[in-house]
């Protein structure tokens, strides 16, 4: 079995400020290893229920978090940008047997985490078909393209609930739990090990009831922070500017959309 892993960090346990997700800021060393620790508990976890291959991609801010000696051997590390329309899921394929996510968080405009947003923090949201579109769903849709079912999700509570309205196979860890403009989280080393156990147990799901549901035709919708910024996005191909912020693009097939986030998110 082969398995892919996308982990990010703004769901990593306890996290709570954005200082805390930036290389030289207050106590970015201590979530990085936090955010290694959840990647290799859920890597060691889907190795007991017999992967063989696990790729992780580490998918936050730059690309360099995860510290690889703290991985098990048996996985490879995709660190840095492949400036592939896959993004954070770049280097997934077919050839993958499950998907899993750590440290995922909430959309921007869901008030279920403090760093909630959805790509970057220059937009106040991204809709998919008129819903709020995290980060999550992008990429499980990502998954969903490749025929690739998502076993398990870590990260806020609220995107814990969201992911099991909408993939109820899907196993669902949820270490934090956004209020306001702060969280409260589980001890990380609880984190590590609900992670670990759940992760070698998830494949054991209905695969057809992990696959994220593919719509037959998709509607992007962003509303940027700033005015120039849509101005700037309405001259891609087939997207059109519908407000002083906001922009549209409709496609049947999702990797044009894929595309169209890649240059203007």
């Amino acid at each position: 079995m082969k398995i892919f892993v996308s982990s990010d960090m703004e769901g990593t346990c306890g996290i709570t400020a954005w200082c805390e997700t930036e290389k030289g800021q207050d106590l970015y060393e201590h979530f990085r290893k936090q955010m290694s620790r959840e990647c290799a508990a859920a890597c060691e976890g889907a190795l007991s229920a017999g992967a063989e291959d696990i790729l992780v991609k580490d998918a936050h801010d730059s690309a360099r978090n995860i510290d690889p000696s703290l991985l098990p051997e048996q996985a490879r590390i995709f660190r840095g940008w492949g400036r592939h329309p896959f993004c954070m899921m770049a280097g997934l394929d077919d050839t993958f047997g499950g998907v899993m996510f750590t440290g995922y968080h909430s959309a921007a405009e869901m008030d279920t985490n403090p760093l909630s947003h959805t790509m970057d923090t220059q937009n106040n949201y991204v809709k998919l078909n008129d819903e709020l579109c995290p980060e999550l769903m992008i990429n499980s849709l990502i998954a969903s393209y490749c025929g690739v079912p998502v076993y398990l999700l870590t990260g806020d509570k609220g995107l814990c609930d969201w992911m099991n309205a909408h993939c109820p196979g899907t196993t669902t860890v949820a270490v934090n739990e956004g209020r306001g403009a702060g969280s409260i989280s589980i001890h990380p080393d609880k984190a590590v090990r609900l992670i670990r156990e759940s992760a070698g147990k998830c494949f054991a799901a209905d695969r057809e009831k992990c696959i994220f549901p593919m719509p037959k035709s998709f509607k992007c919708e962003i509303s940027y922070k700033e005015h120039f910024k849509a101005e700037s996005a309405s001259w891609y191909p087939g997207c059109v500017k519908t407000g002083a912020r906001t922009v549209r693009f409709e496609s049947k097939d999702y990797m044009d959309v894929l595309k169209f986030m890649h240059w203007v998110l």
